[in-house]
């Protein structure tokens, strides 16, 4: 027998079913440890809250209180419809829901278009489709994987209330709402595959889309008149299920259809398109723009100049709108002092203030500028891999001078972000006639810069000794050291603990003074990082 004929019966003796089979397991590796990272962090703190009303806020809220709670529209756009608040459990979900929903969203819609369009741009599908898989096979694999994490993310959240004491059914209700939200989003992303033709093309469209559904949820919430959009959005939907209150089906079956709707939508483009392409054409050409191309510090500019516009887009609409909501929120505490108490309980201080308010939501600020830093060098990083760098390694510049020279520019898109982010706050309260000035709104945004260094310092450490790794480690001293402060001001943990995050450490401007001793810490922290992340980086091979 020869060779061939025996590799043609080895191959006709095979399963059809093997080769699905592997890419099933192929696509599940990709997702699994994200998901379990994403599981445990929203059953903590799905579980620490729920805790935490039980020994701080338990039977601390009257009804006239909840009723003034429901009737503030600023409330209401901020953080859904109060419902089940004298209740463990529907506190939990209203003070939890949305931010958990969009942490989980944003990380199953970035592993959808990396398993997919990110993997087929690679050249990794190319190998799988040589074969007798077709790329609609491959998608619907990646949808199974993806279901999978959010399957996992949506009984950890249920199973973490549960464990804390709540209601069962309320947290089998809320769980089904999480598990329709996520889906929603990882076929969004899976679709949004299929019609883009590259991965930044495909994250940009699913990310728009989880921002007009969350500005839908507000202006639902906040506006009478445009209650029925609620019906229109994942956010919404999950909101009128009502967990631990009415726990109404009907939302939650409406939030089923659009999964399914998306992944039938993407599987047909995967069955329409040709592989390496999307249903979108990119240009084969296009005039020659050689602008910012005459120095290693002009291209760096360049390259950054449209990430950061979009990234300063969305905190500014973010942050004025919080401005406009302040003089509603100061109305509701002067009006009800007990709630500023119970807040300041929870580690939220001066919230009955302008600049008190202010100074808790620029505490937030680092987590988006300090991710930004982090994604520029992690998409760095995969310029080097693609091969497109290598014109400038073969120019007469050190390496040194390459990547300081990045960290220069990101250094300033984190300043202008942090800006924009106060600029936007002050018109929105001065539209609405709120007393804050900006003067105080420059200082807090200011004030938090040196966290978001600190992600700089992290990435660029990473980018030395360990490239595949710069965005994930980036982001733990922004994302988890905020989430390390939650813990620890929810829970009273001791003060060696509180201090490991450097959220702990800065000071509420402009409701107080800057520790000047603190920011000088930080930063020179961030130095140290990003001289050894450079060091490294310059003594390391290439794409290693």
């Amino acid at each position: 027998m020869t060779p061939a004929t025996t590799t043609r019966s080895v191959v006709a003796s095979m399963s059809p079913a093997a080769p699905g089979l592997a890419v099933s397991r192929l696509s599940i590796r990709q997702v699994r440890r994200g998901a379990v990272i994403v599981a445990v962090v929203c059953a903590g703190m799905s579980a620490i809250v729920a805790v935490q009303y039980q020994t701080t806020f338990q039977g601390s809220i009257d009804q006239s209180g909840l009723r003034a709670l429901v009737e503030n529209p600023a409330i209401r756009i901020l953080f859904g419809p109060p419902v089940a608040l004298d209740d463990a459990g529907g506190f939990t979900v209203w003070r939890t829901g949305t931010p958990l929903l969009v942490l989980a969203g944003v990380w199953i819609l970035l592993s959808a278009t990396r398993i997919t369009r990110g993997e087929e741009e690679a050249g990794r599908w190319d190998l799988l489709l040589a074969g007798g898989l077709r790329t609609a096979d491959l998608v619907l694999r990646c949808l199974g994987a993806l279901a999978g994490s959010a399957l996992l993310i949506s009984a950890a959240i249920g199973s973490g209330l549960v464990a804390a004491g709540t209601d069962a059914t309320g947290a089998f209700v809320h769980a089904a709402g999480v598990l329709g939200v996520i889906l929603t989003f990882a076929a969004a992303g899976v679709l949004a595959a299929q019609i883009m033709p590259t991965r930044s093309a495909a994250v940009g469209l699913t990310v728009g889309v989880l921002g007009v559904d969350l500005l839908l949820r507000m202006l639902a919430d906040g506006v009478p008149a445009l209650a029925w959009a609620a019906w229109a959005t994942p956010f919404g939907l999950v909101a009128r299920a009502a967990p631990y209150a009415d726990n109404r089906v009907a939302p939650l079956l409406v939030l089923a259809a659009f999964p399914v709707l998306l992944a039938g939508a993407a599987l047909g483009c995967a069955r329409r398109r040709d592989v390496g392409s999307g249903l979108v054409a990119e240009a084969t050409s296009r005039p020659p723009r050689t602008g910012l191309l005459g120095s290693i510090a002009g291209f760096a500019v360049r390259r950054a100049v449209r990430p950061t516009i979009g990234w300063a887009t969305g905190i500014a609409a973010y942050f004025l709108l919080i401005g406009a909501l302040i003089a509603s929120i100061l109305e509701f505490f002067d009006a009800n002092p007990r709630f500023a108490e119970l807040a300041a309980g929870a580690g939220f201080v001066g919230l009955d203030s302008a600049d008190g308010f202010a100074a808790a939501l620029f505490s937030l600020l680092a987590i988006p500028t300090g991710l930004y830093a982090a994604t520029r060098l992690a998409t760095m990083v995969a310029d080097e891999r693609a091969g497109r760098w290598t014109p400038l390694f073969a120019v007469p510049v050190s390496r040194s001078r390459l990547v300081c020279t990045e960290v220069a520019v990101i250094v300033a898109g984190v300043v202008g972000l942090h800006v924009a982010a106060a600029l936007a706050i002050w018109t929105g309260a001065a539209i609405t006639g709120a007393p804050l000035g900006i003067g105080a709104a420059l200082a807090g945004a200011l004030n938090t810069a040196p966290i978001a260094s600190l992600g700089l310092g992290a990435a660029a450490l990473a980018l030395g000794g360990f490239p595949s790794a710069v965005g994930a480690v980036g982001a733990l001293p922004v994302a988890g050291g905020f989430l390390l402060n939650v813990i620890t001001q929810g829970t009273r943990a001791p003060s060696w603990l509180v201090n490991l995050s450097p959220f702990g450490h800065l000071a509420a401007v402009p409701d107080a003074p800057p520790d000047w001793a603190a920011i000088t810490a930080l930063a020179v922290i961030a130095a140290v990082l990003i001289a050894l992340g450079v060091a490294g980086y310059s003594r390391r091979d290439l794409s290693s």
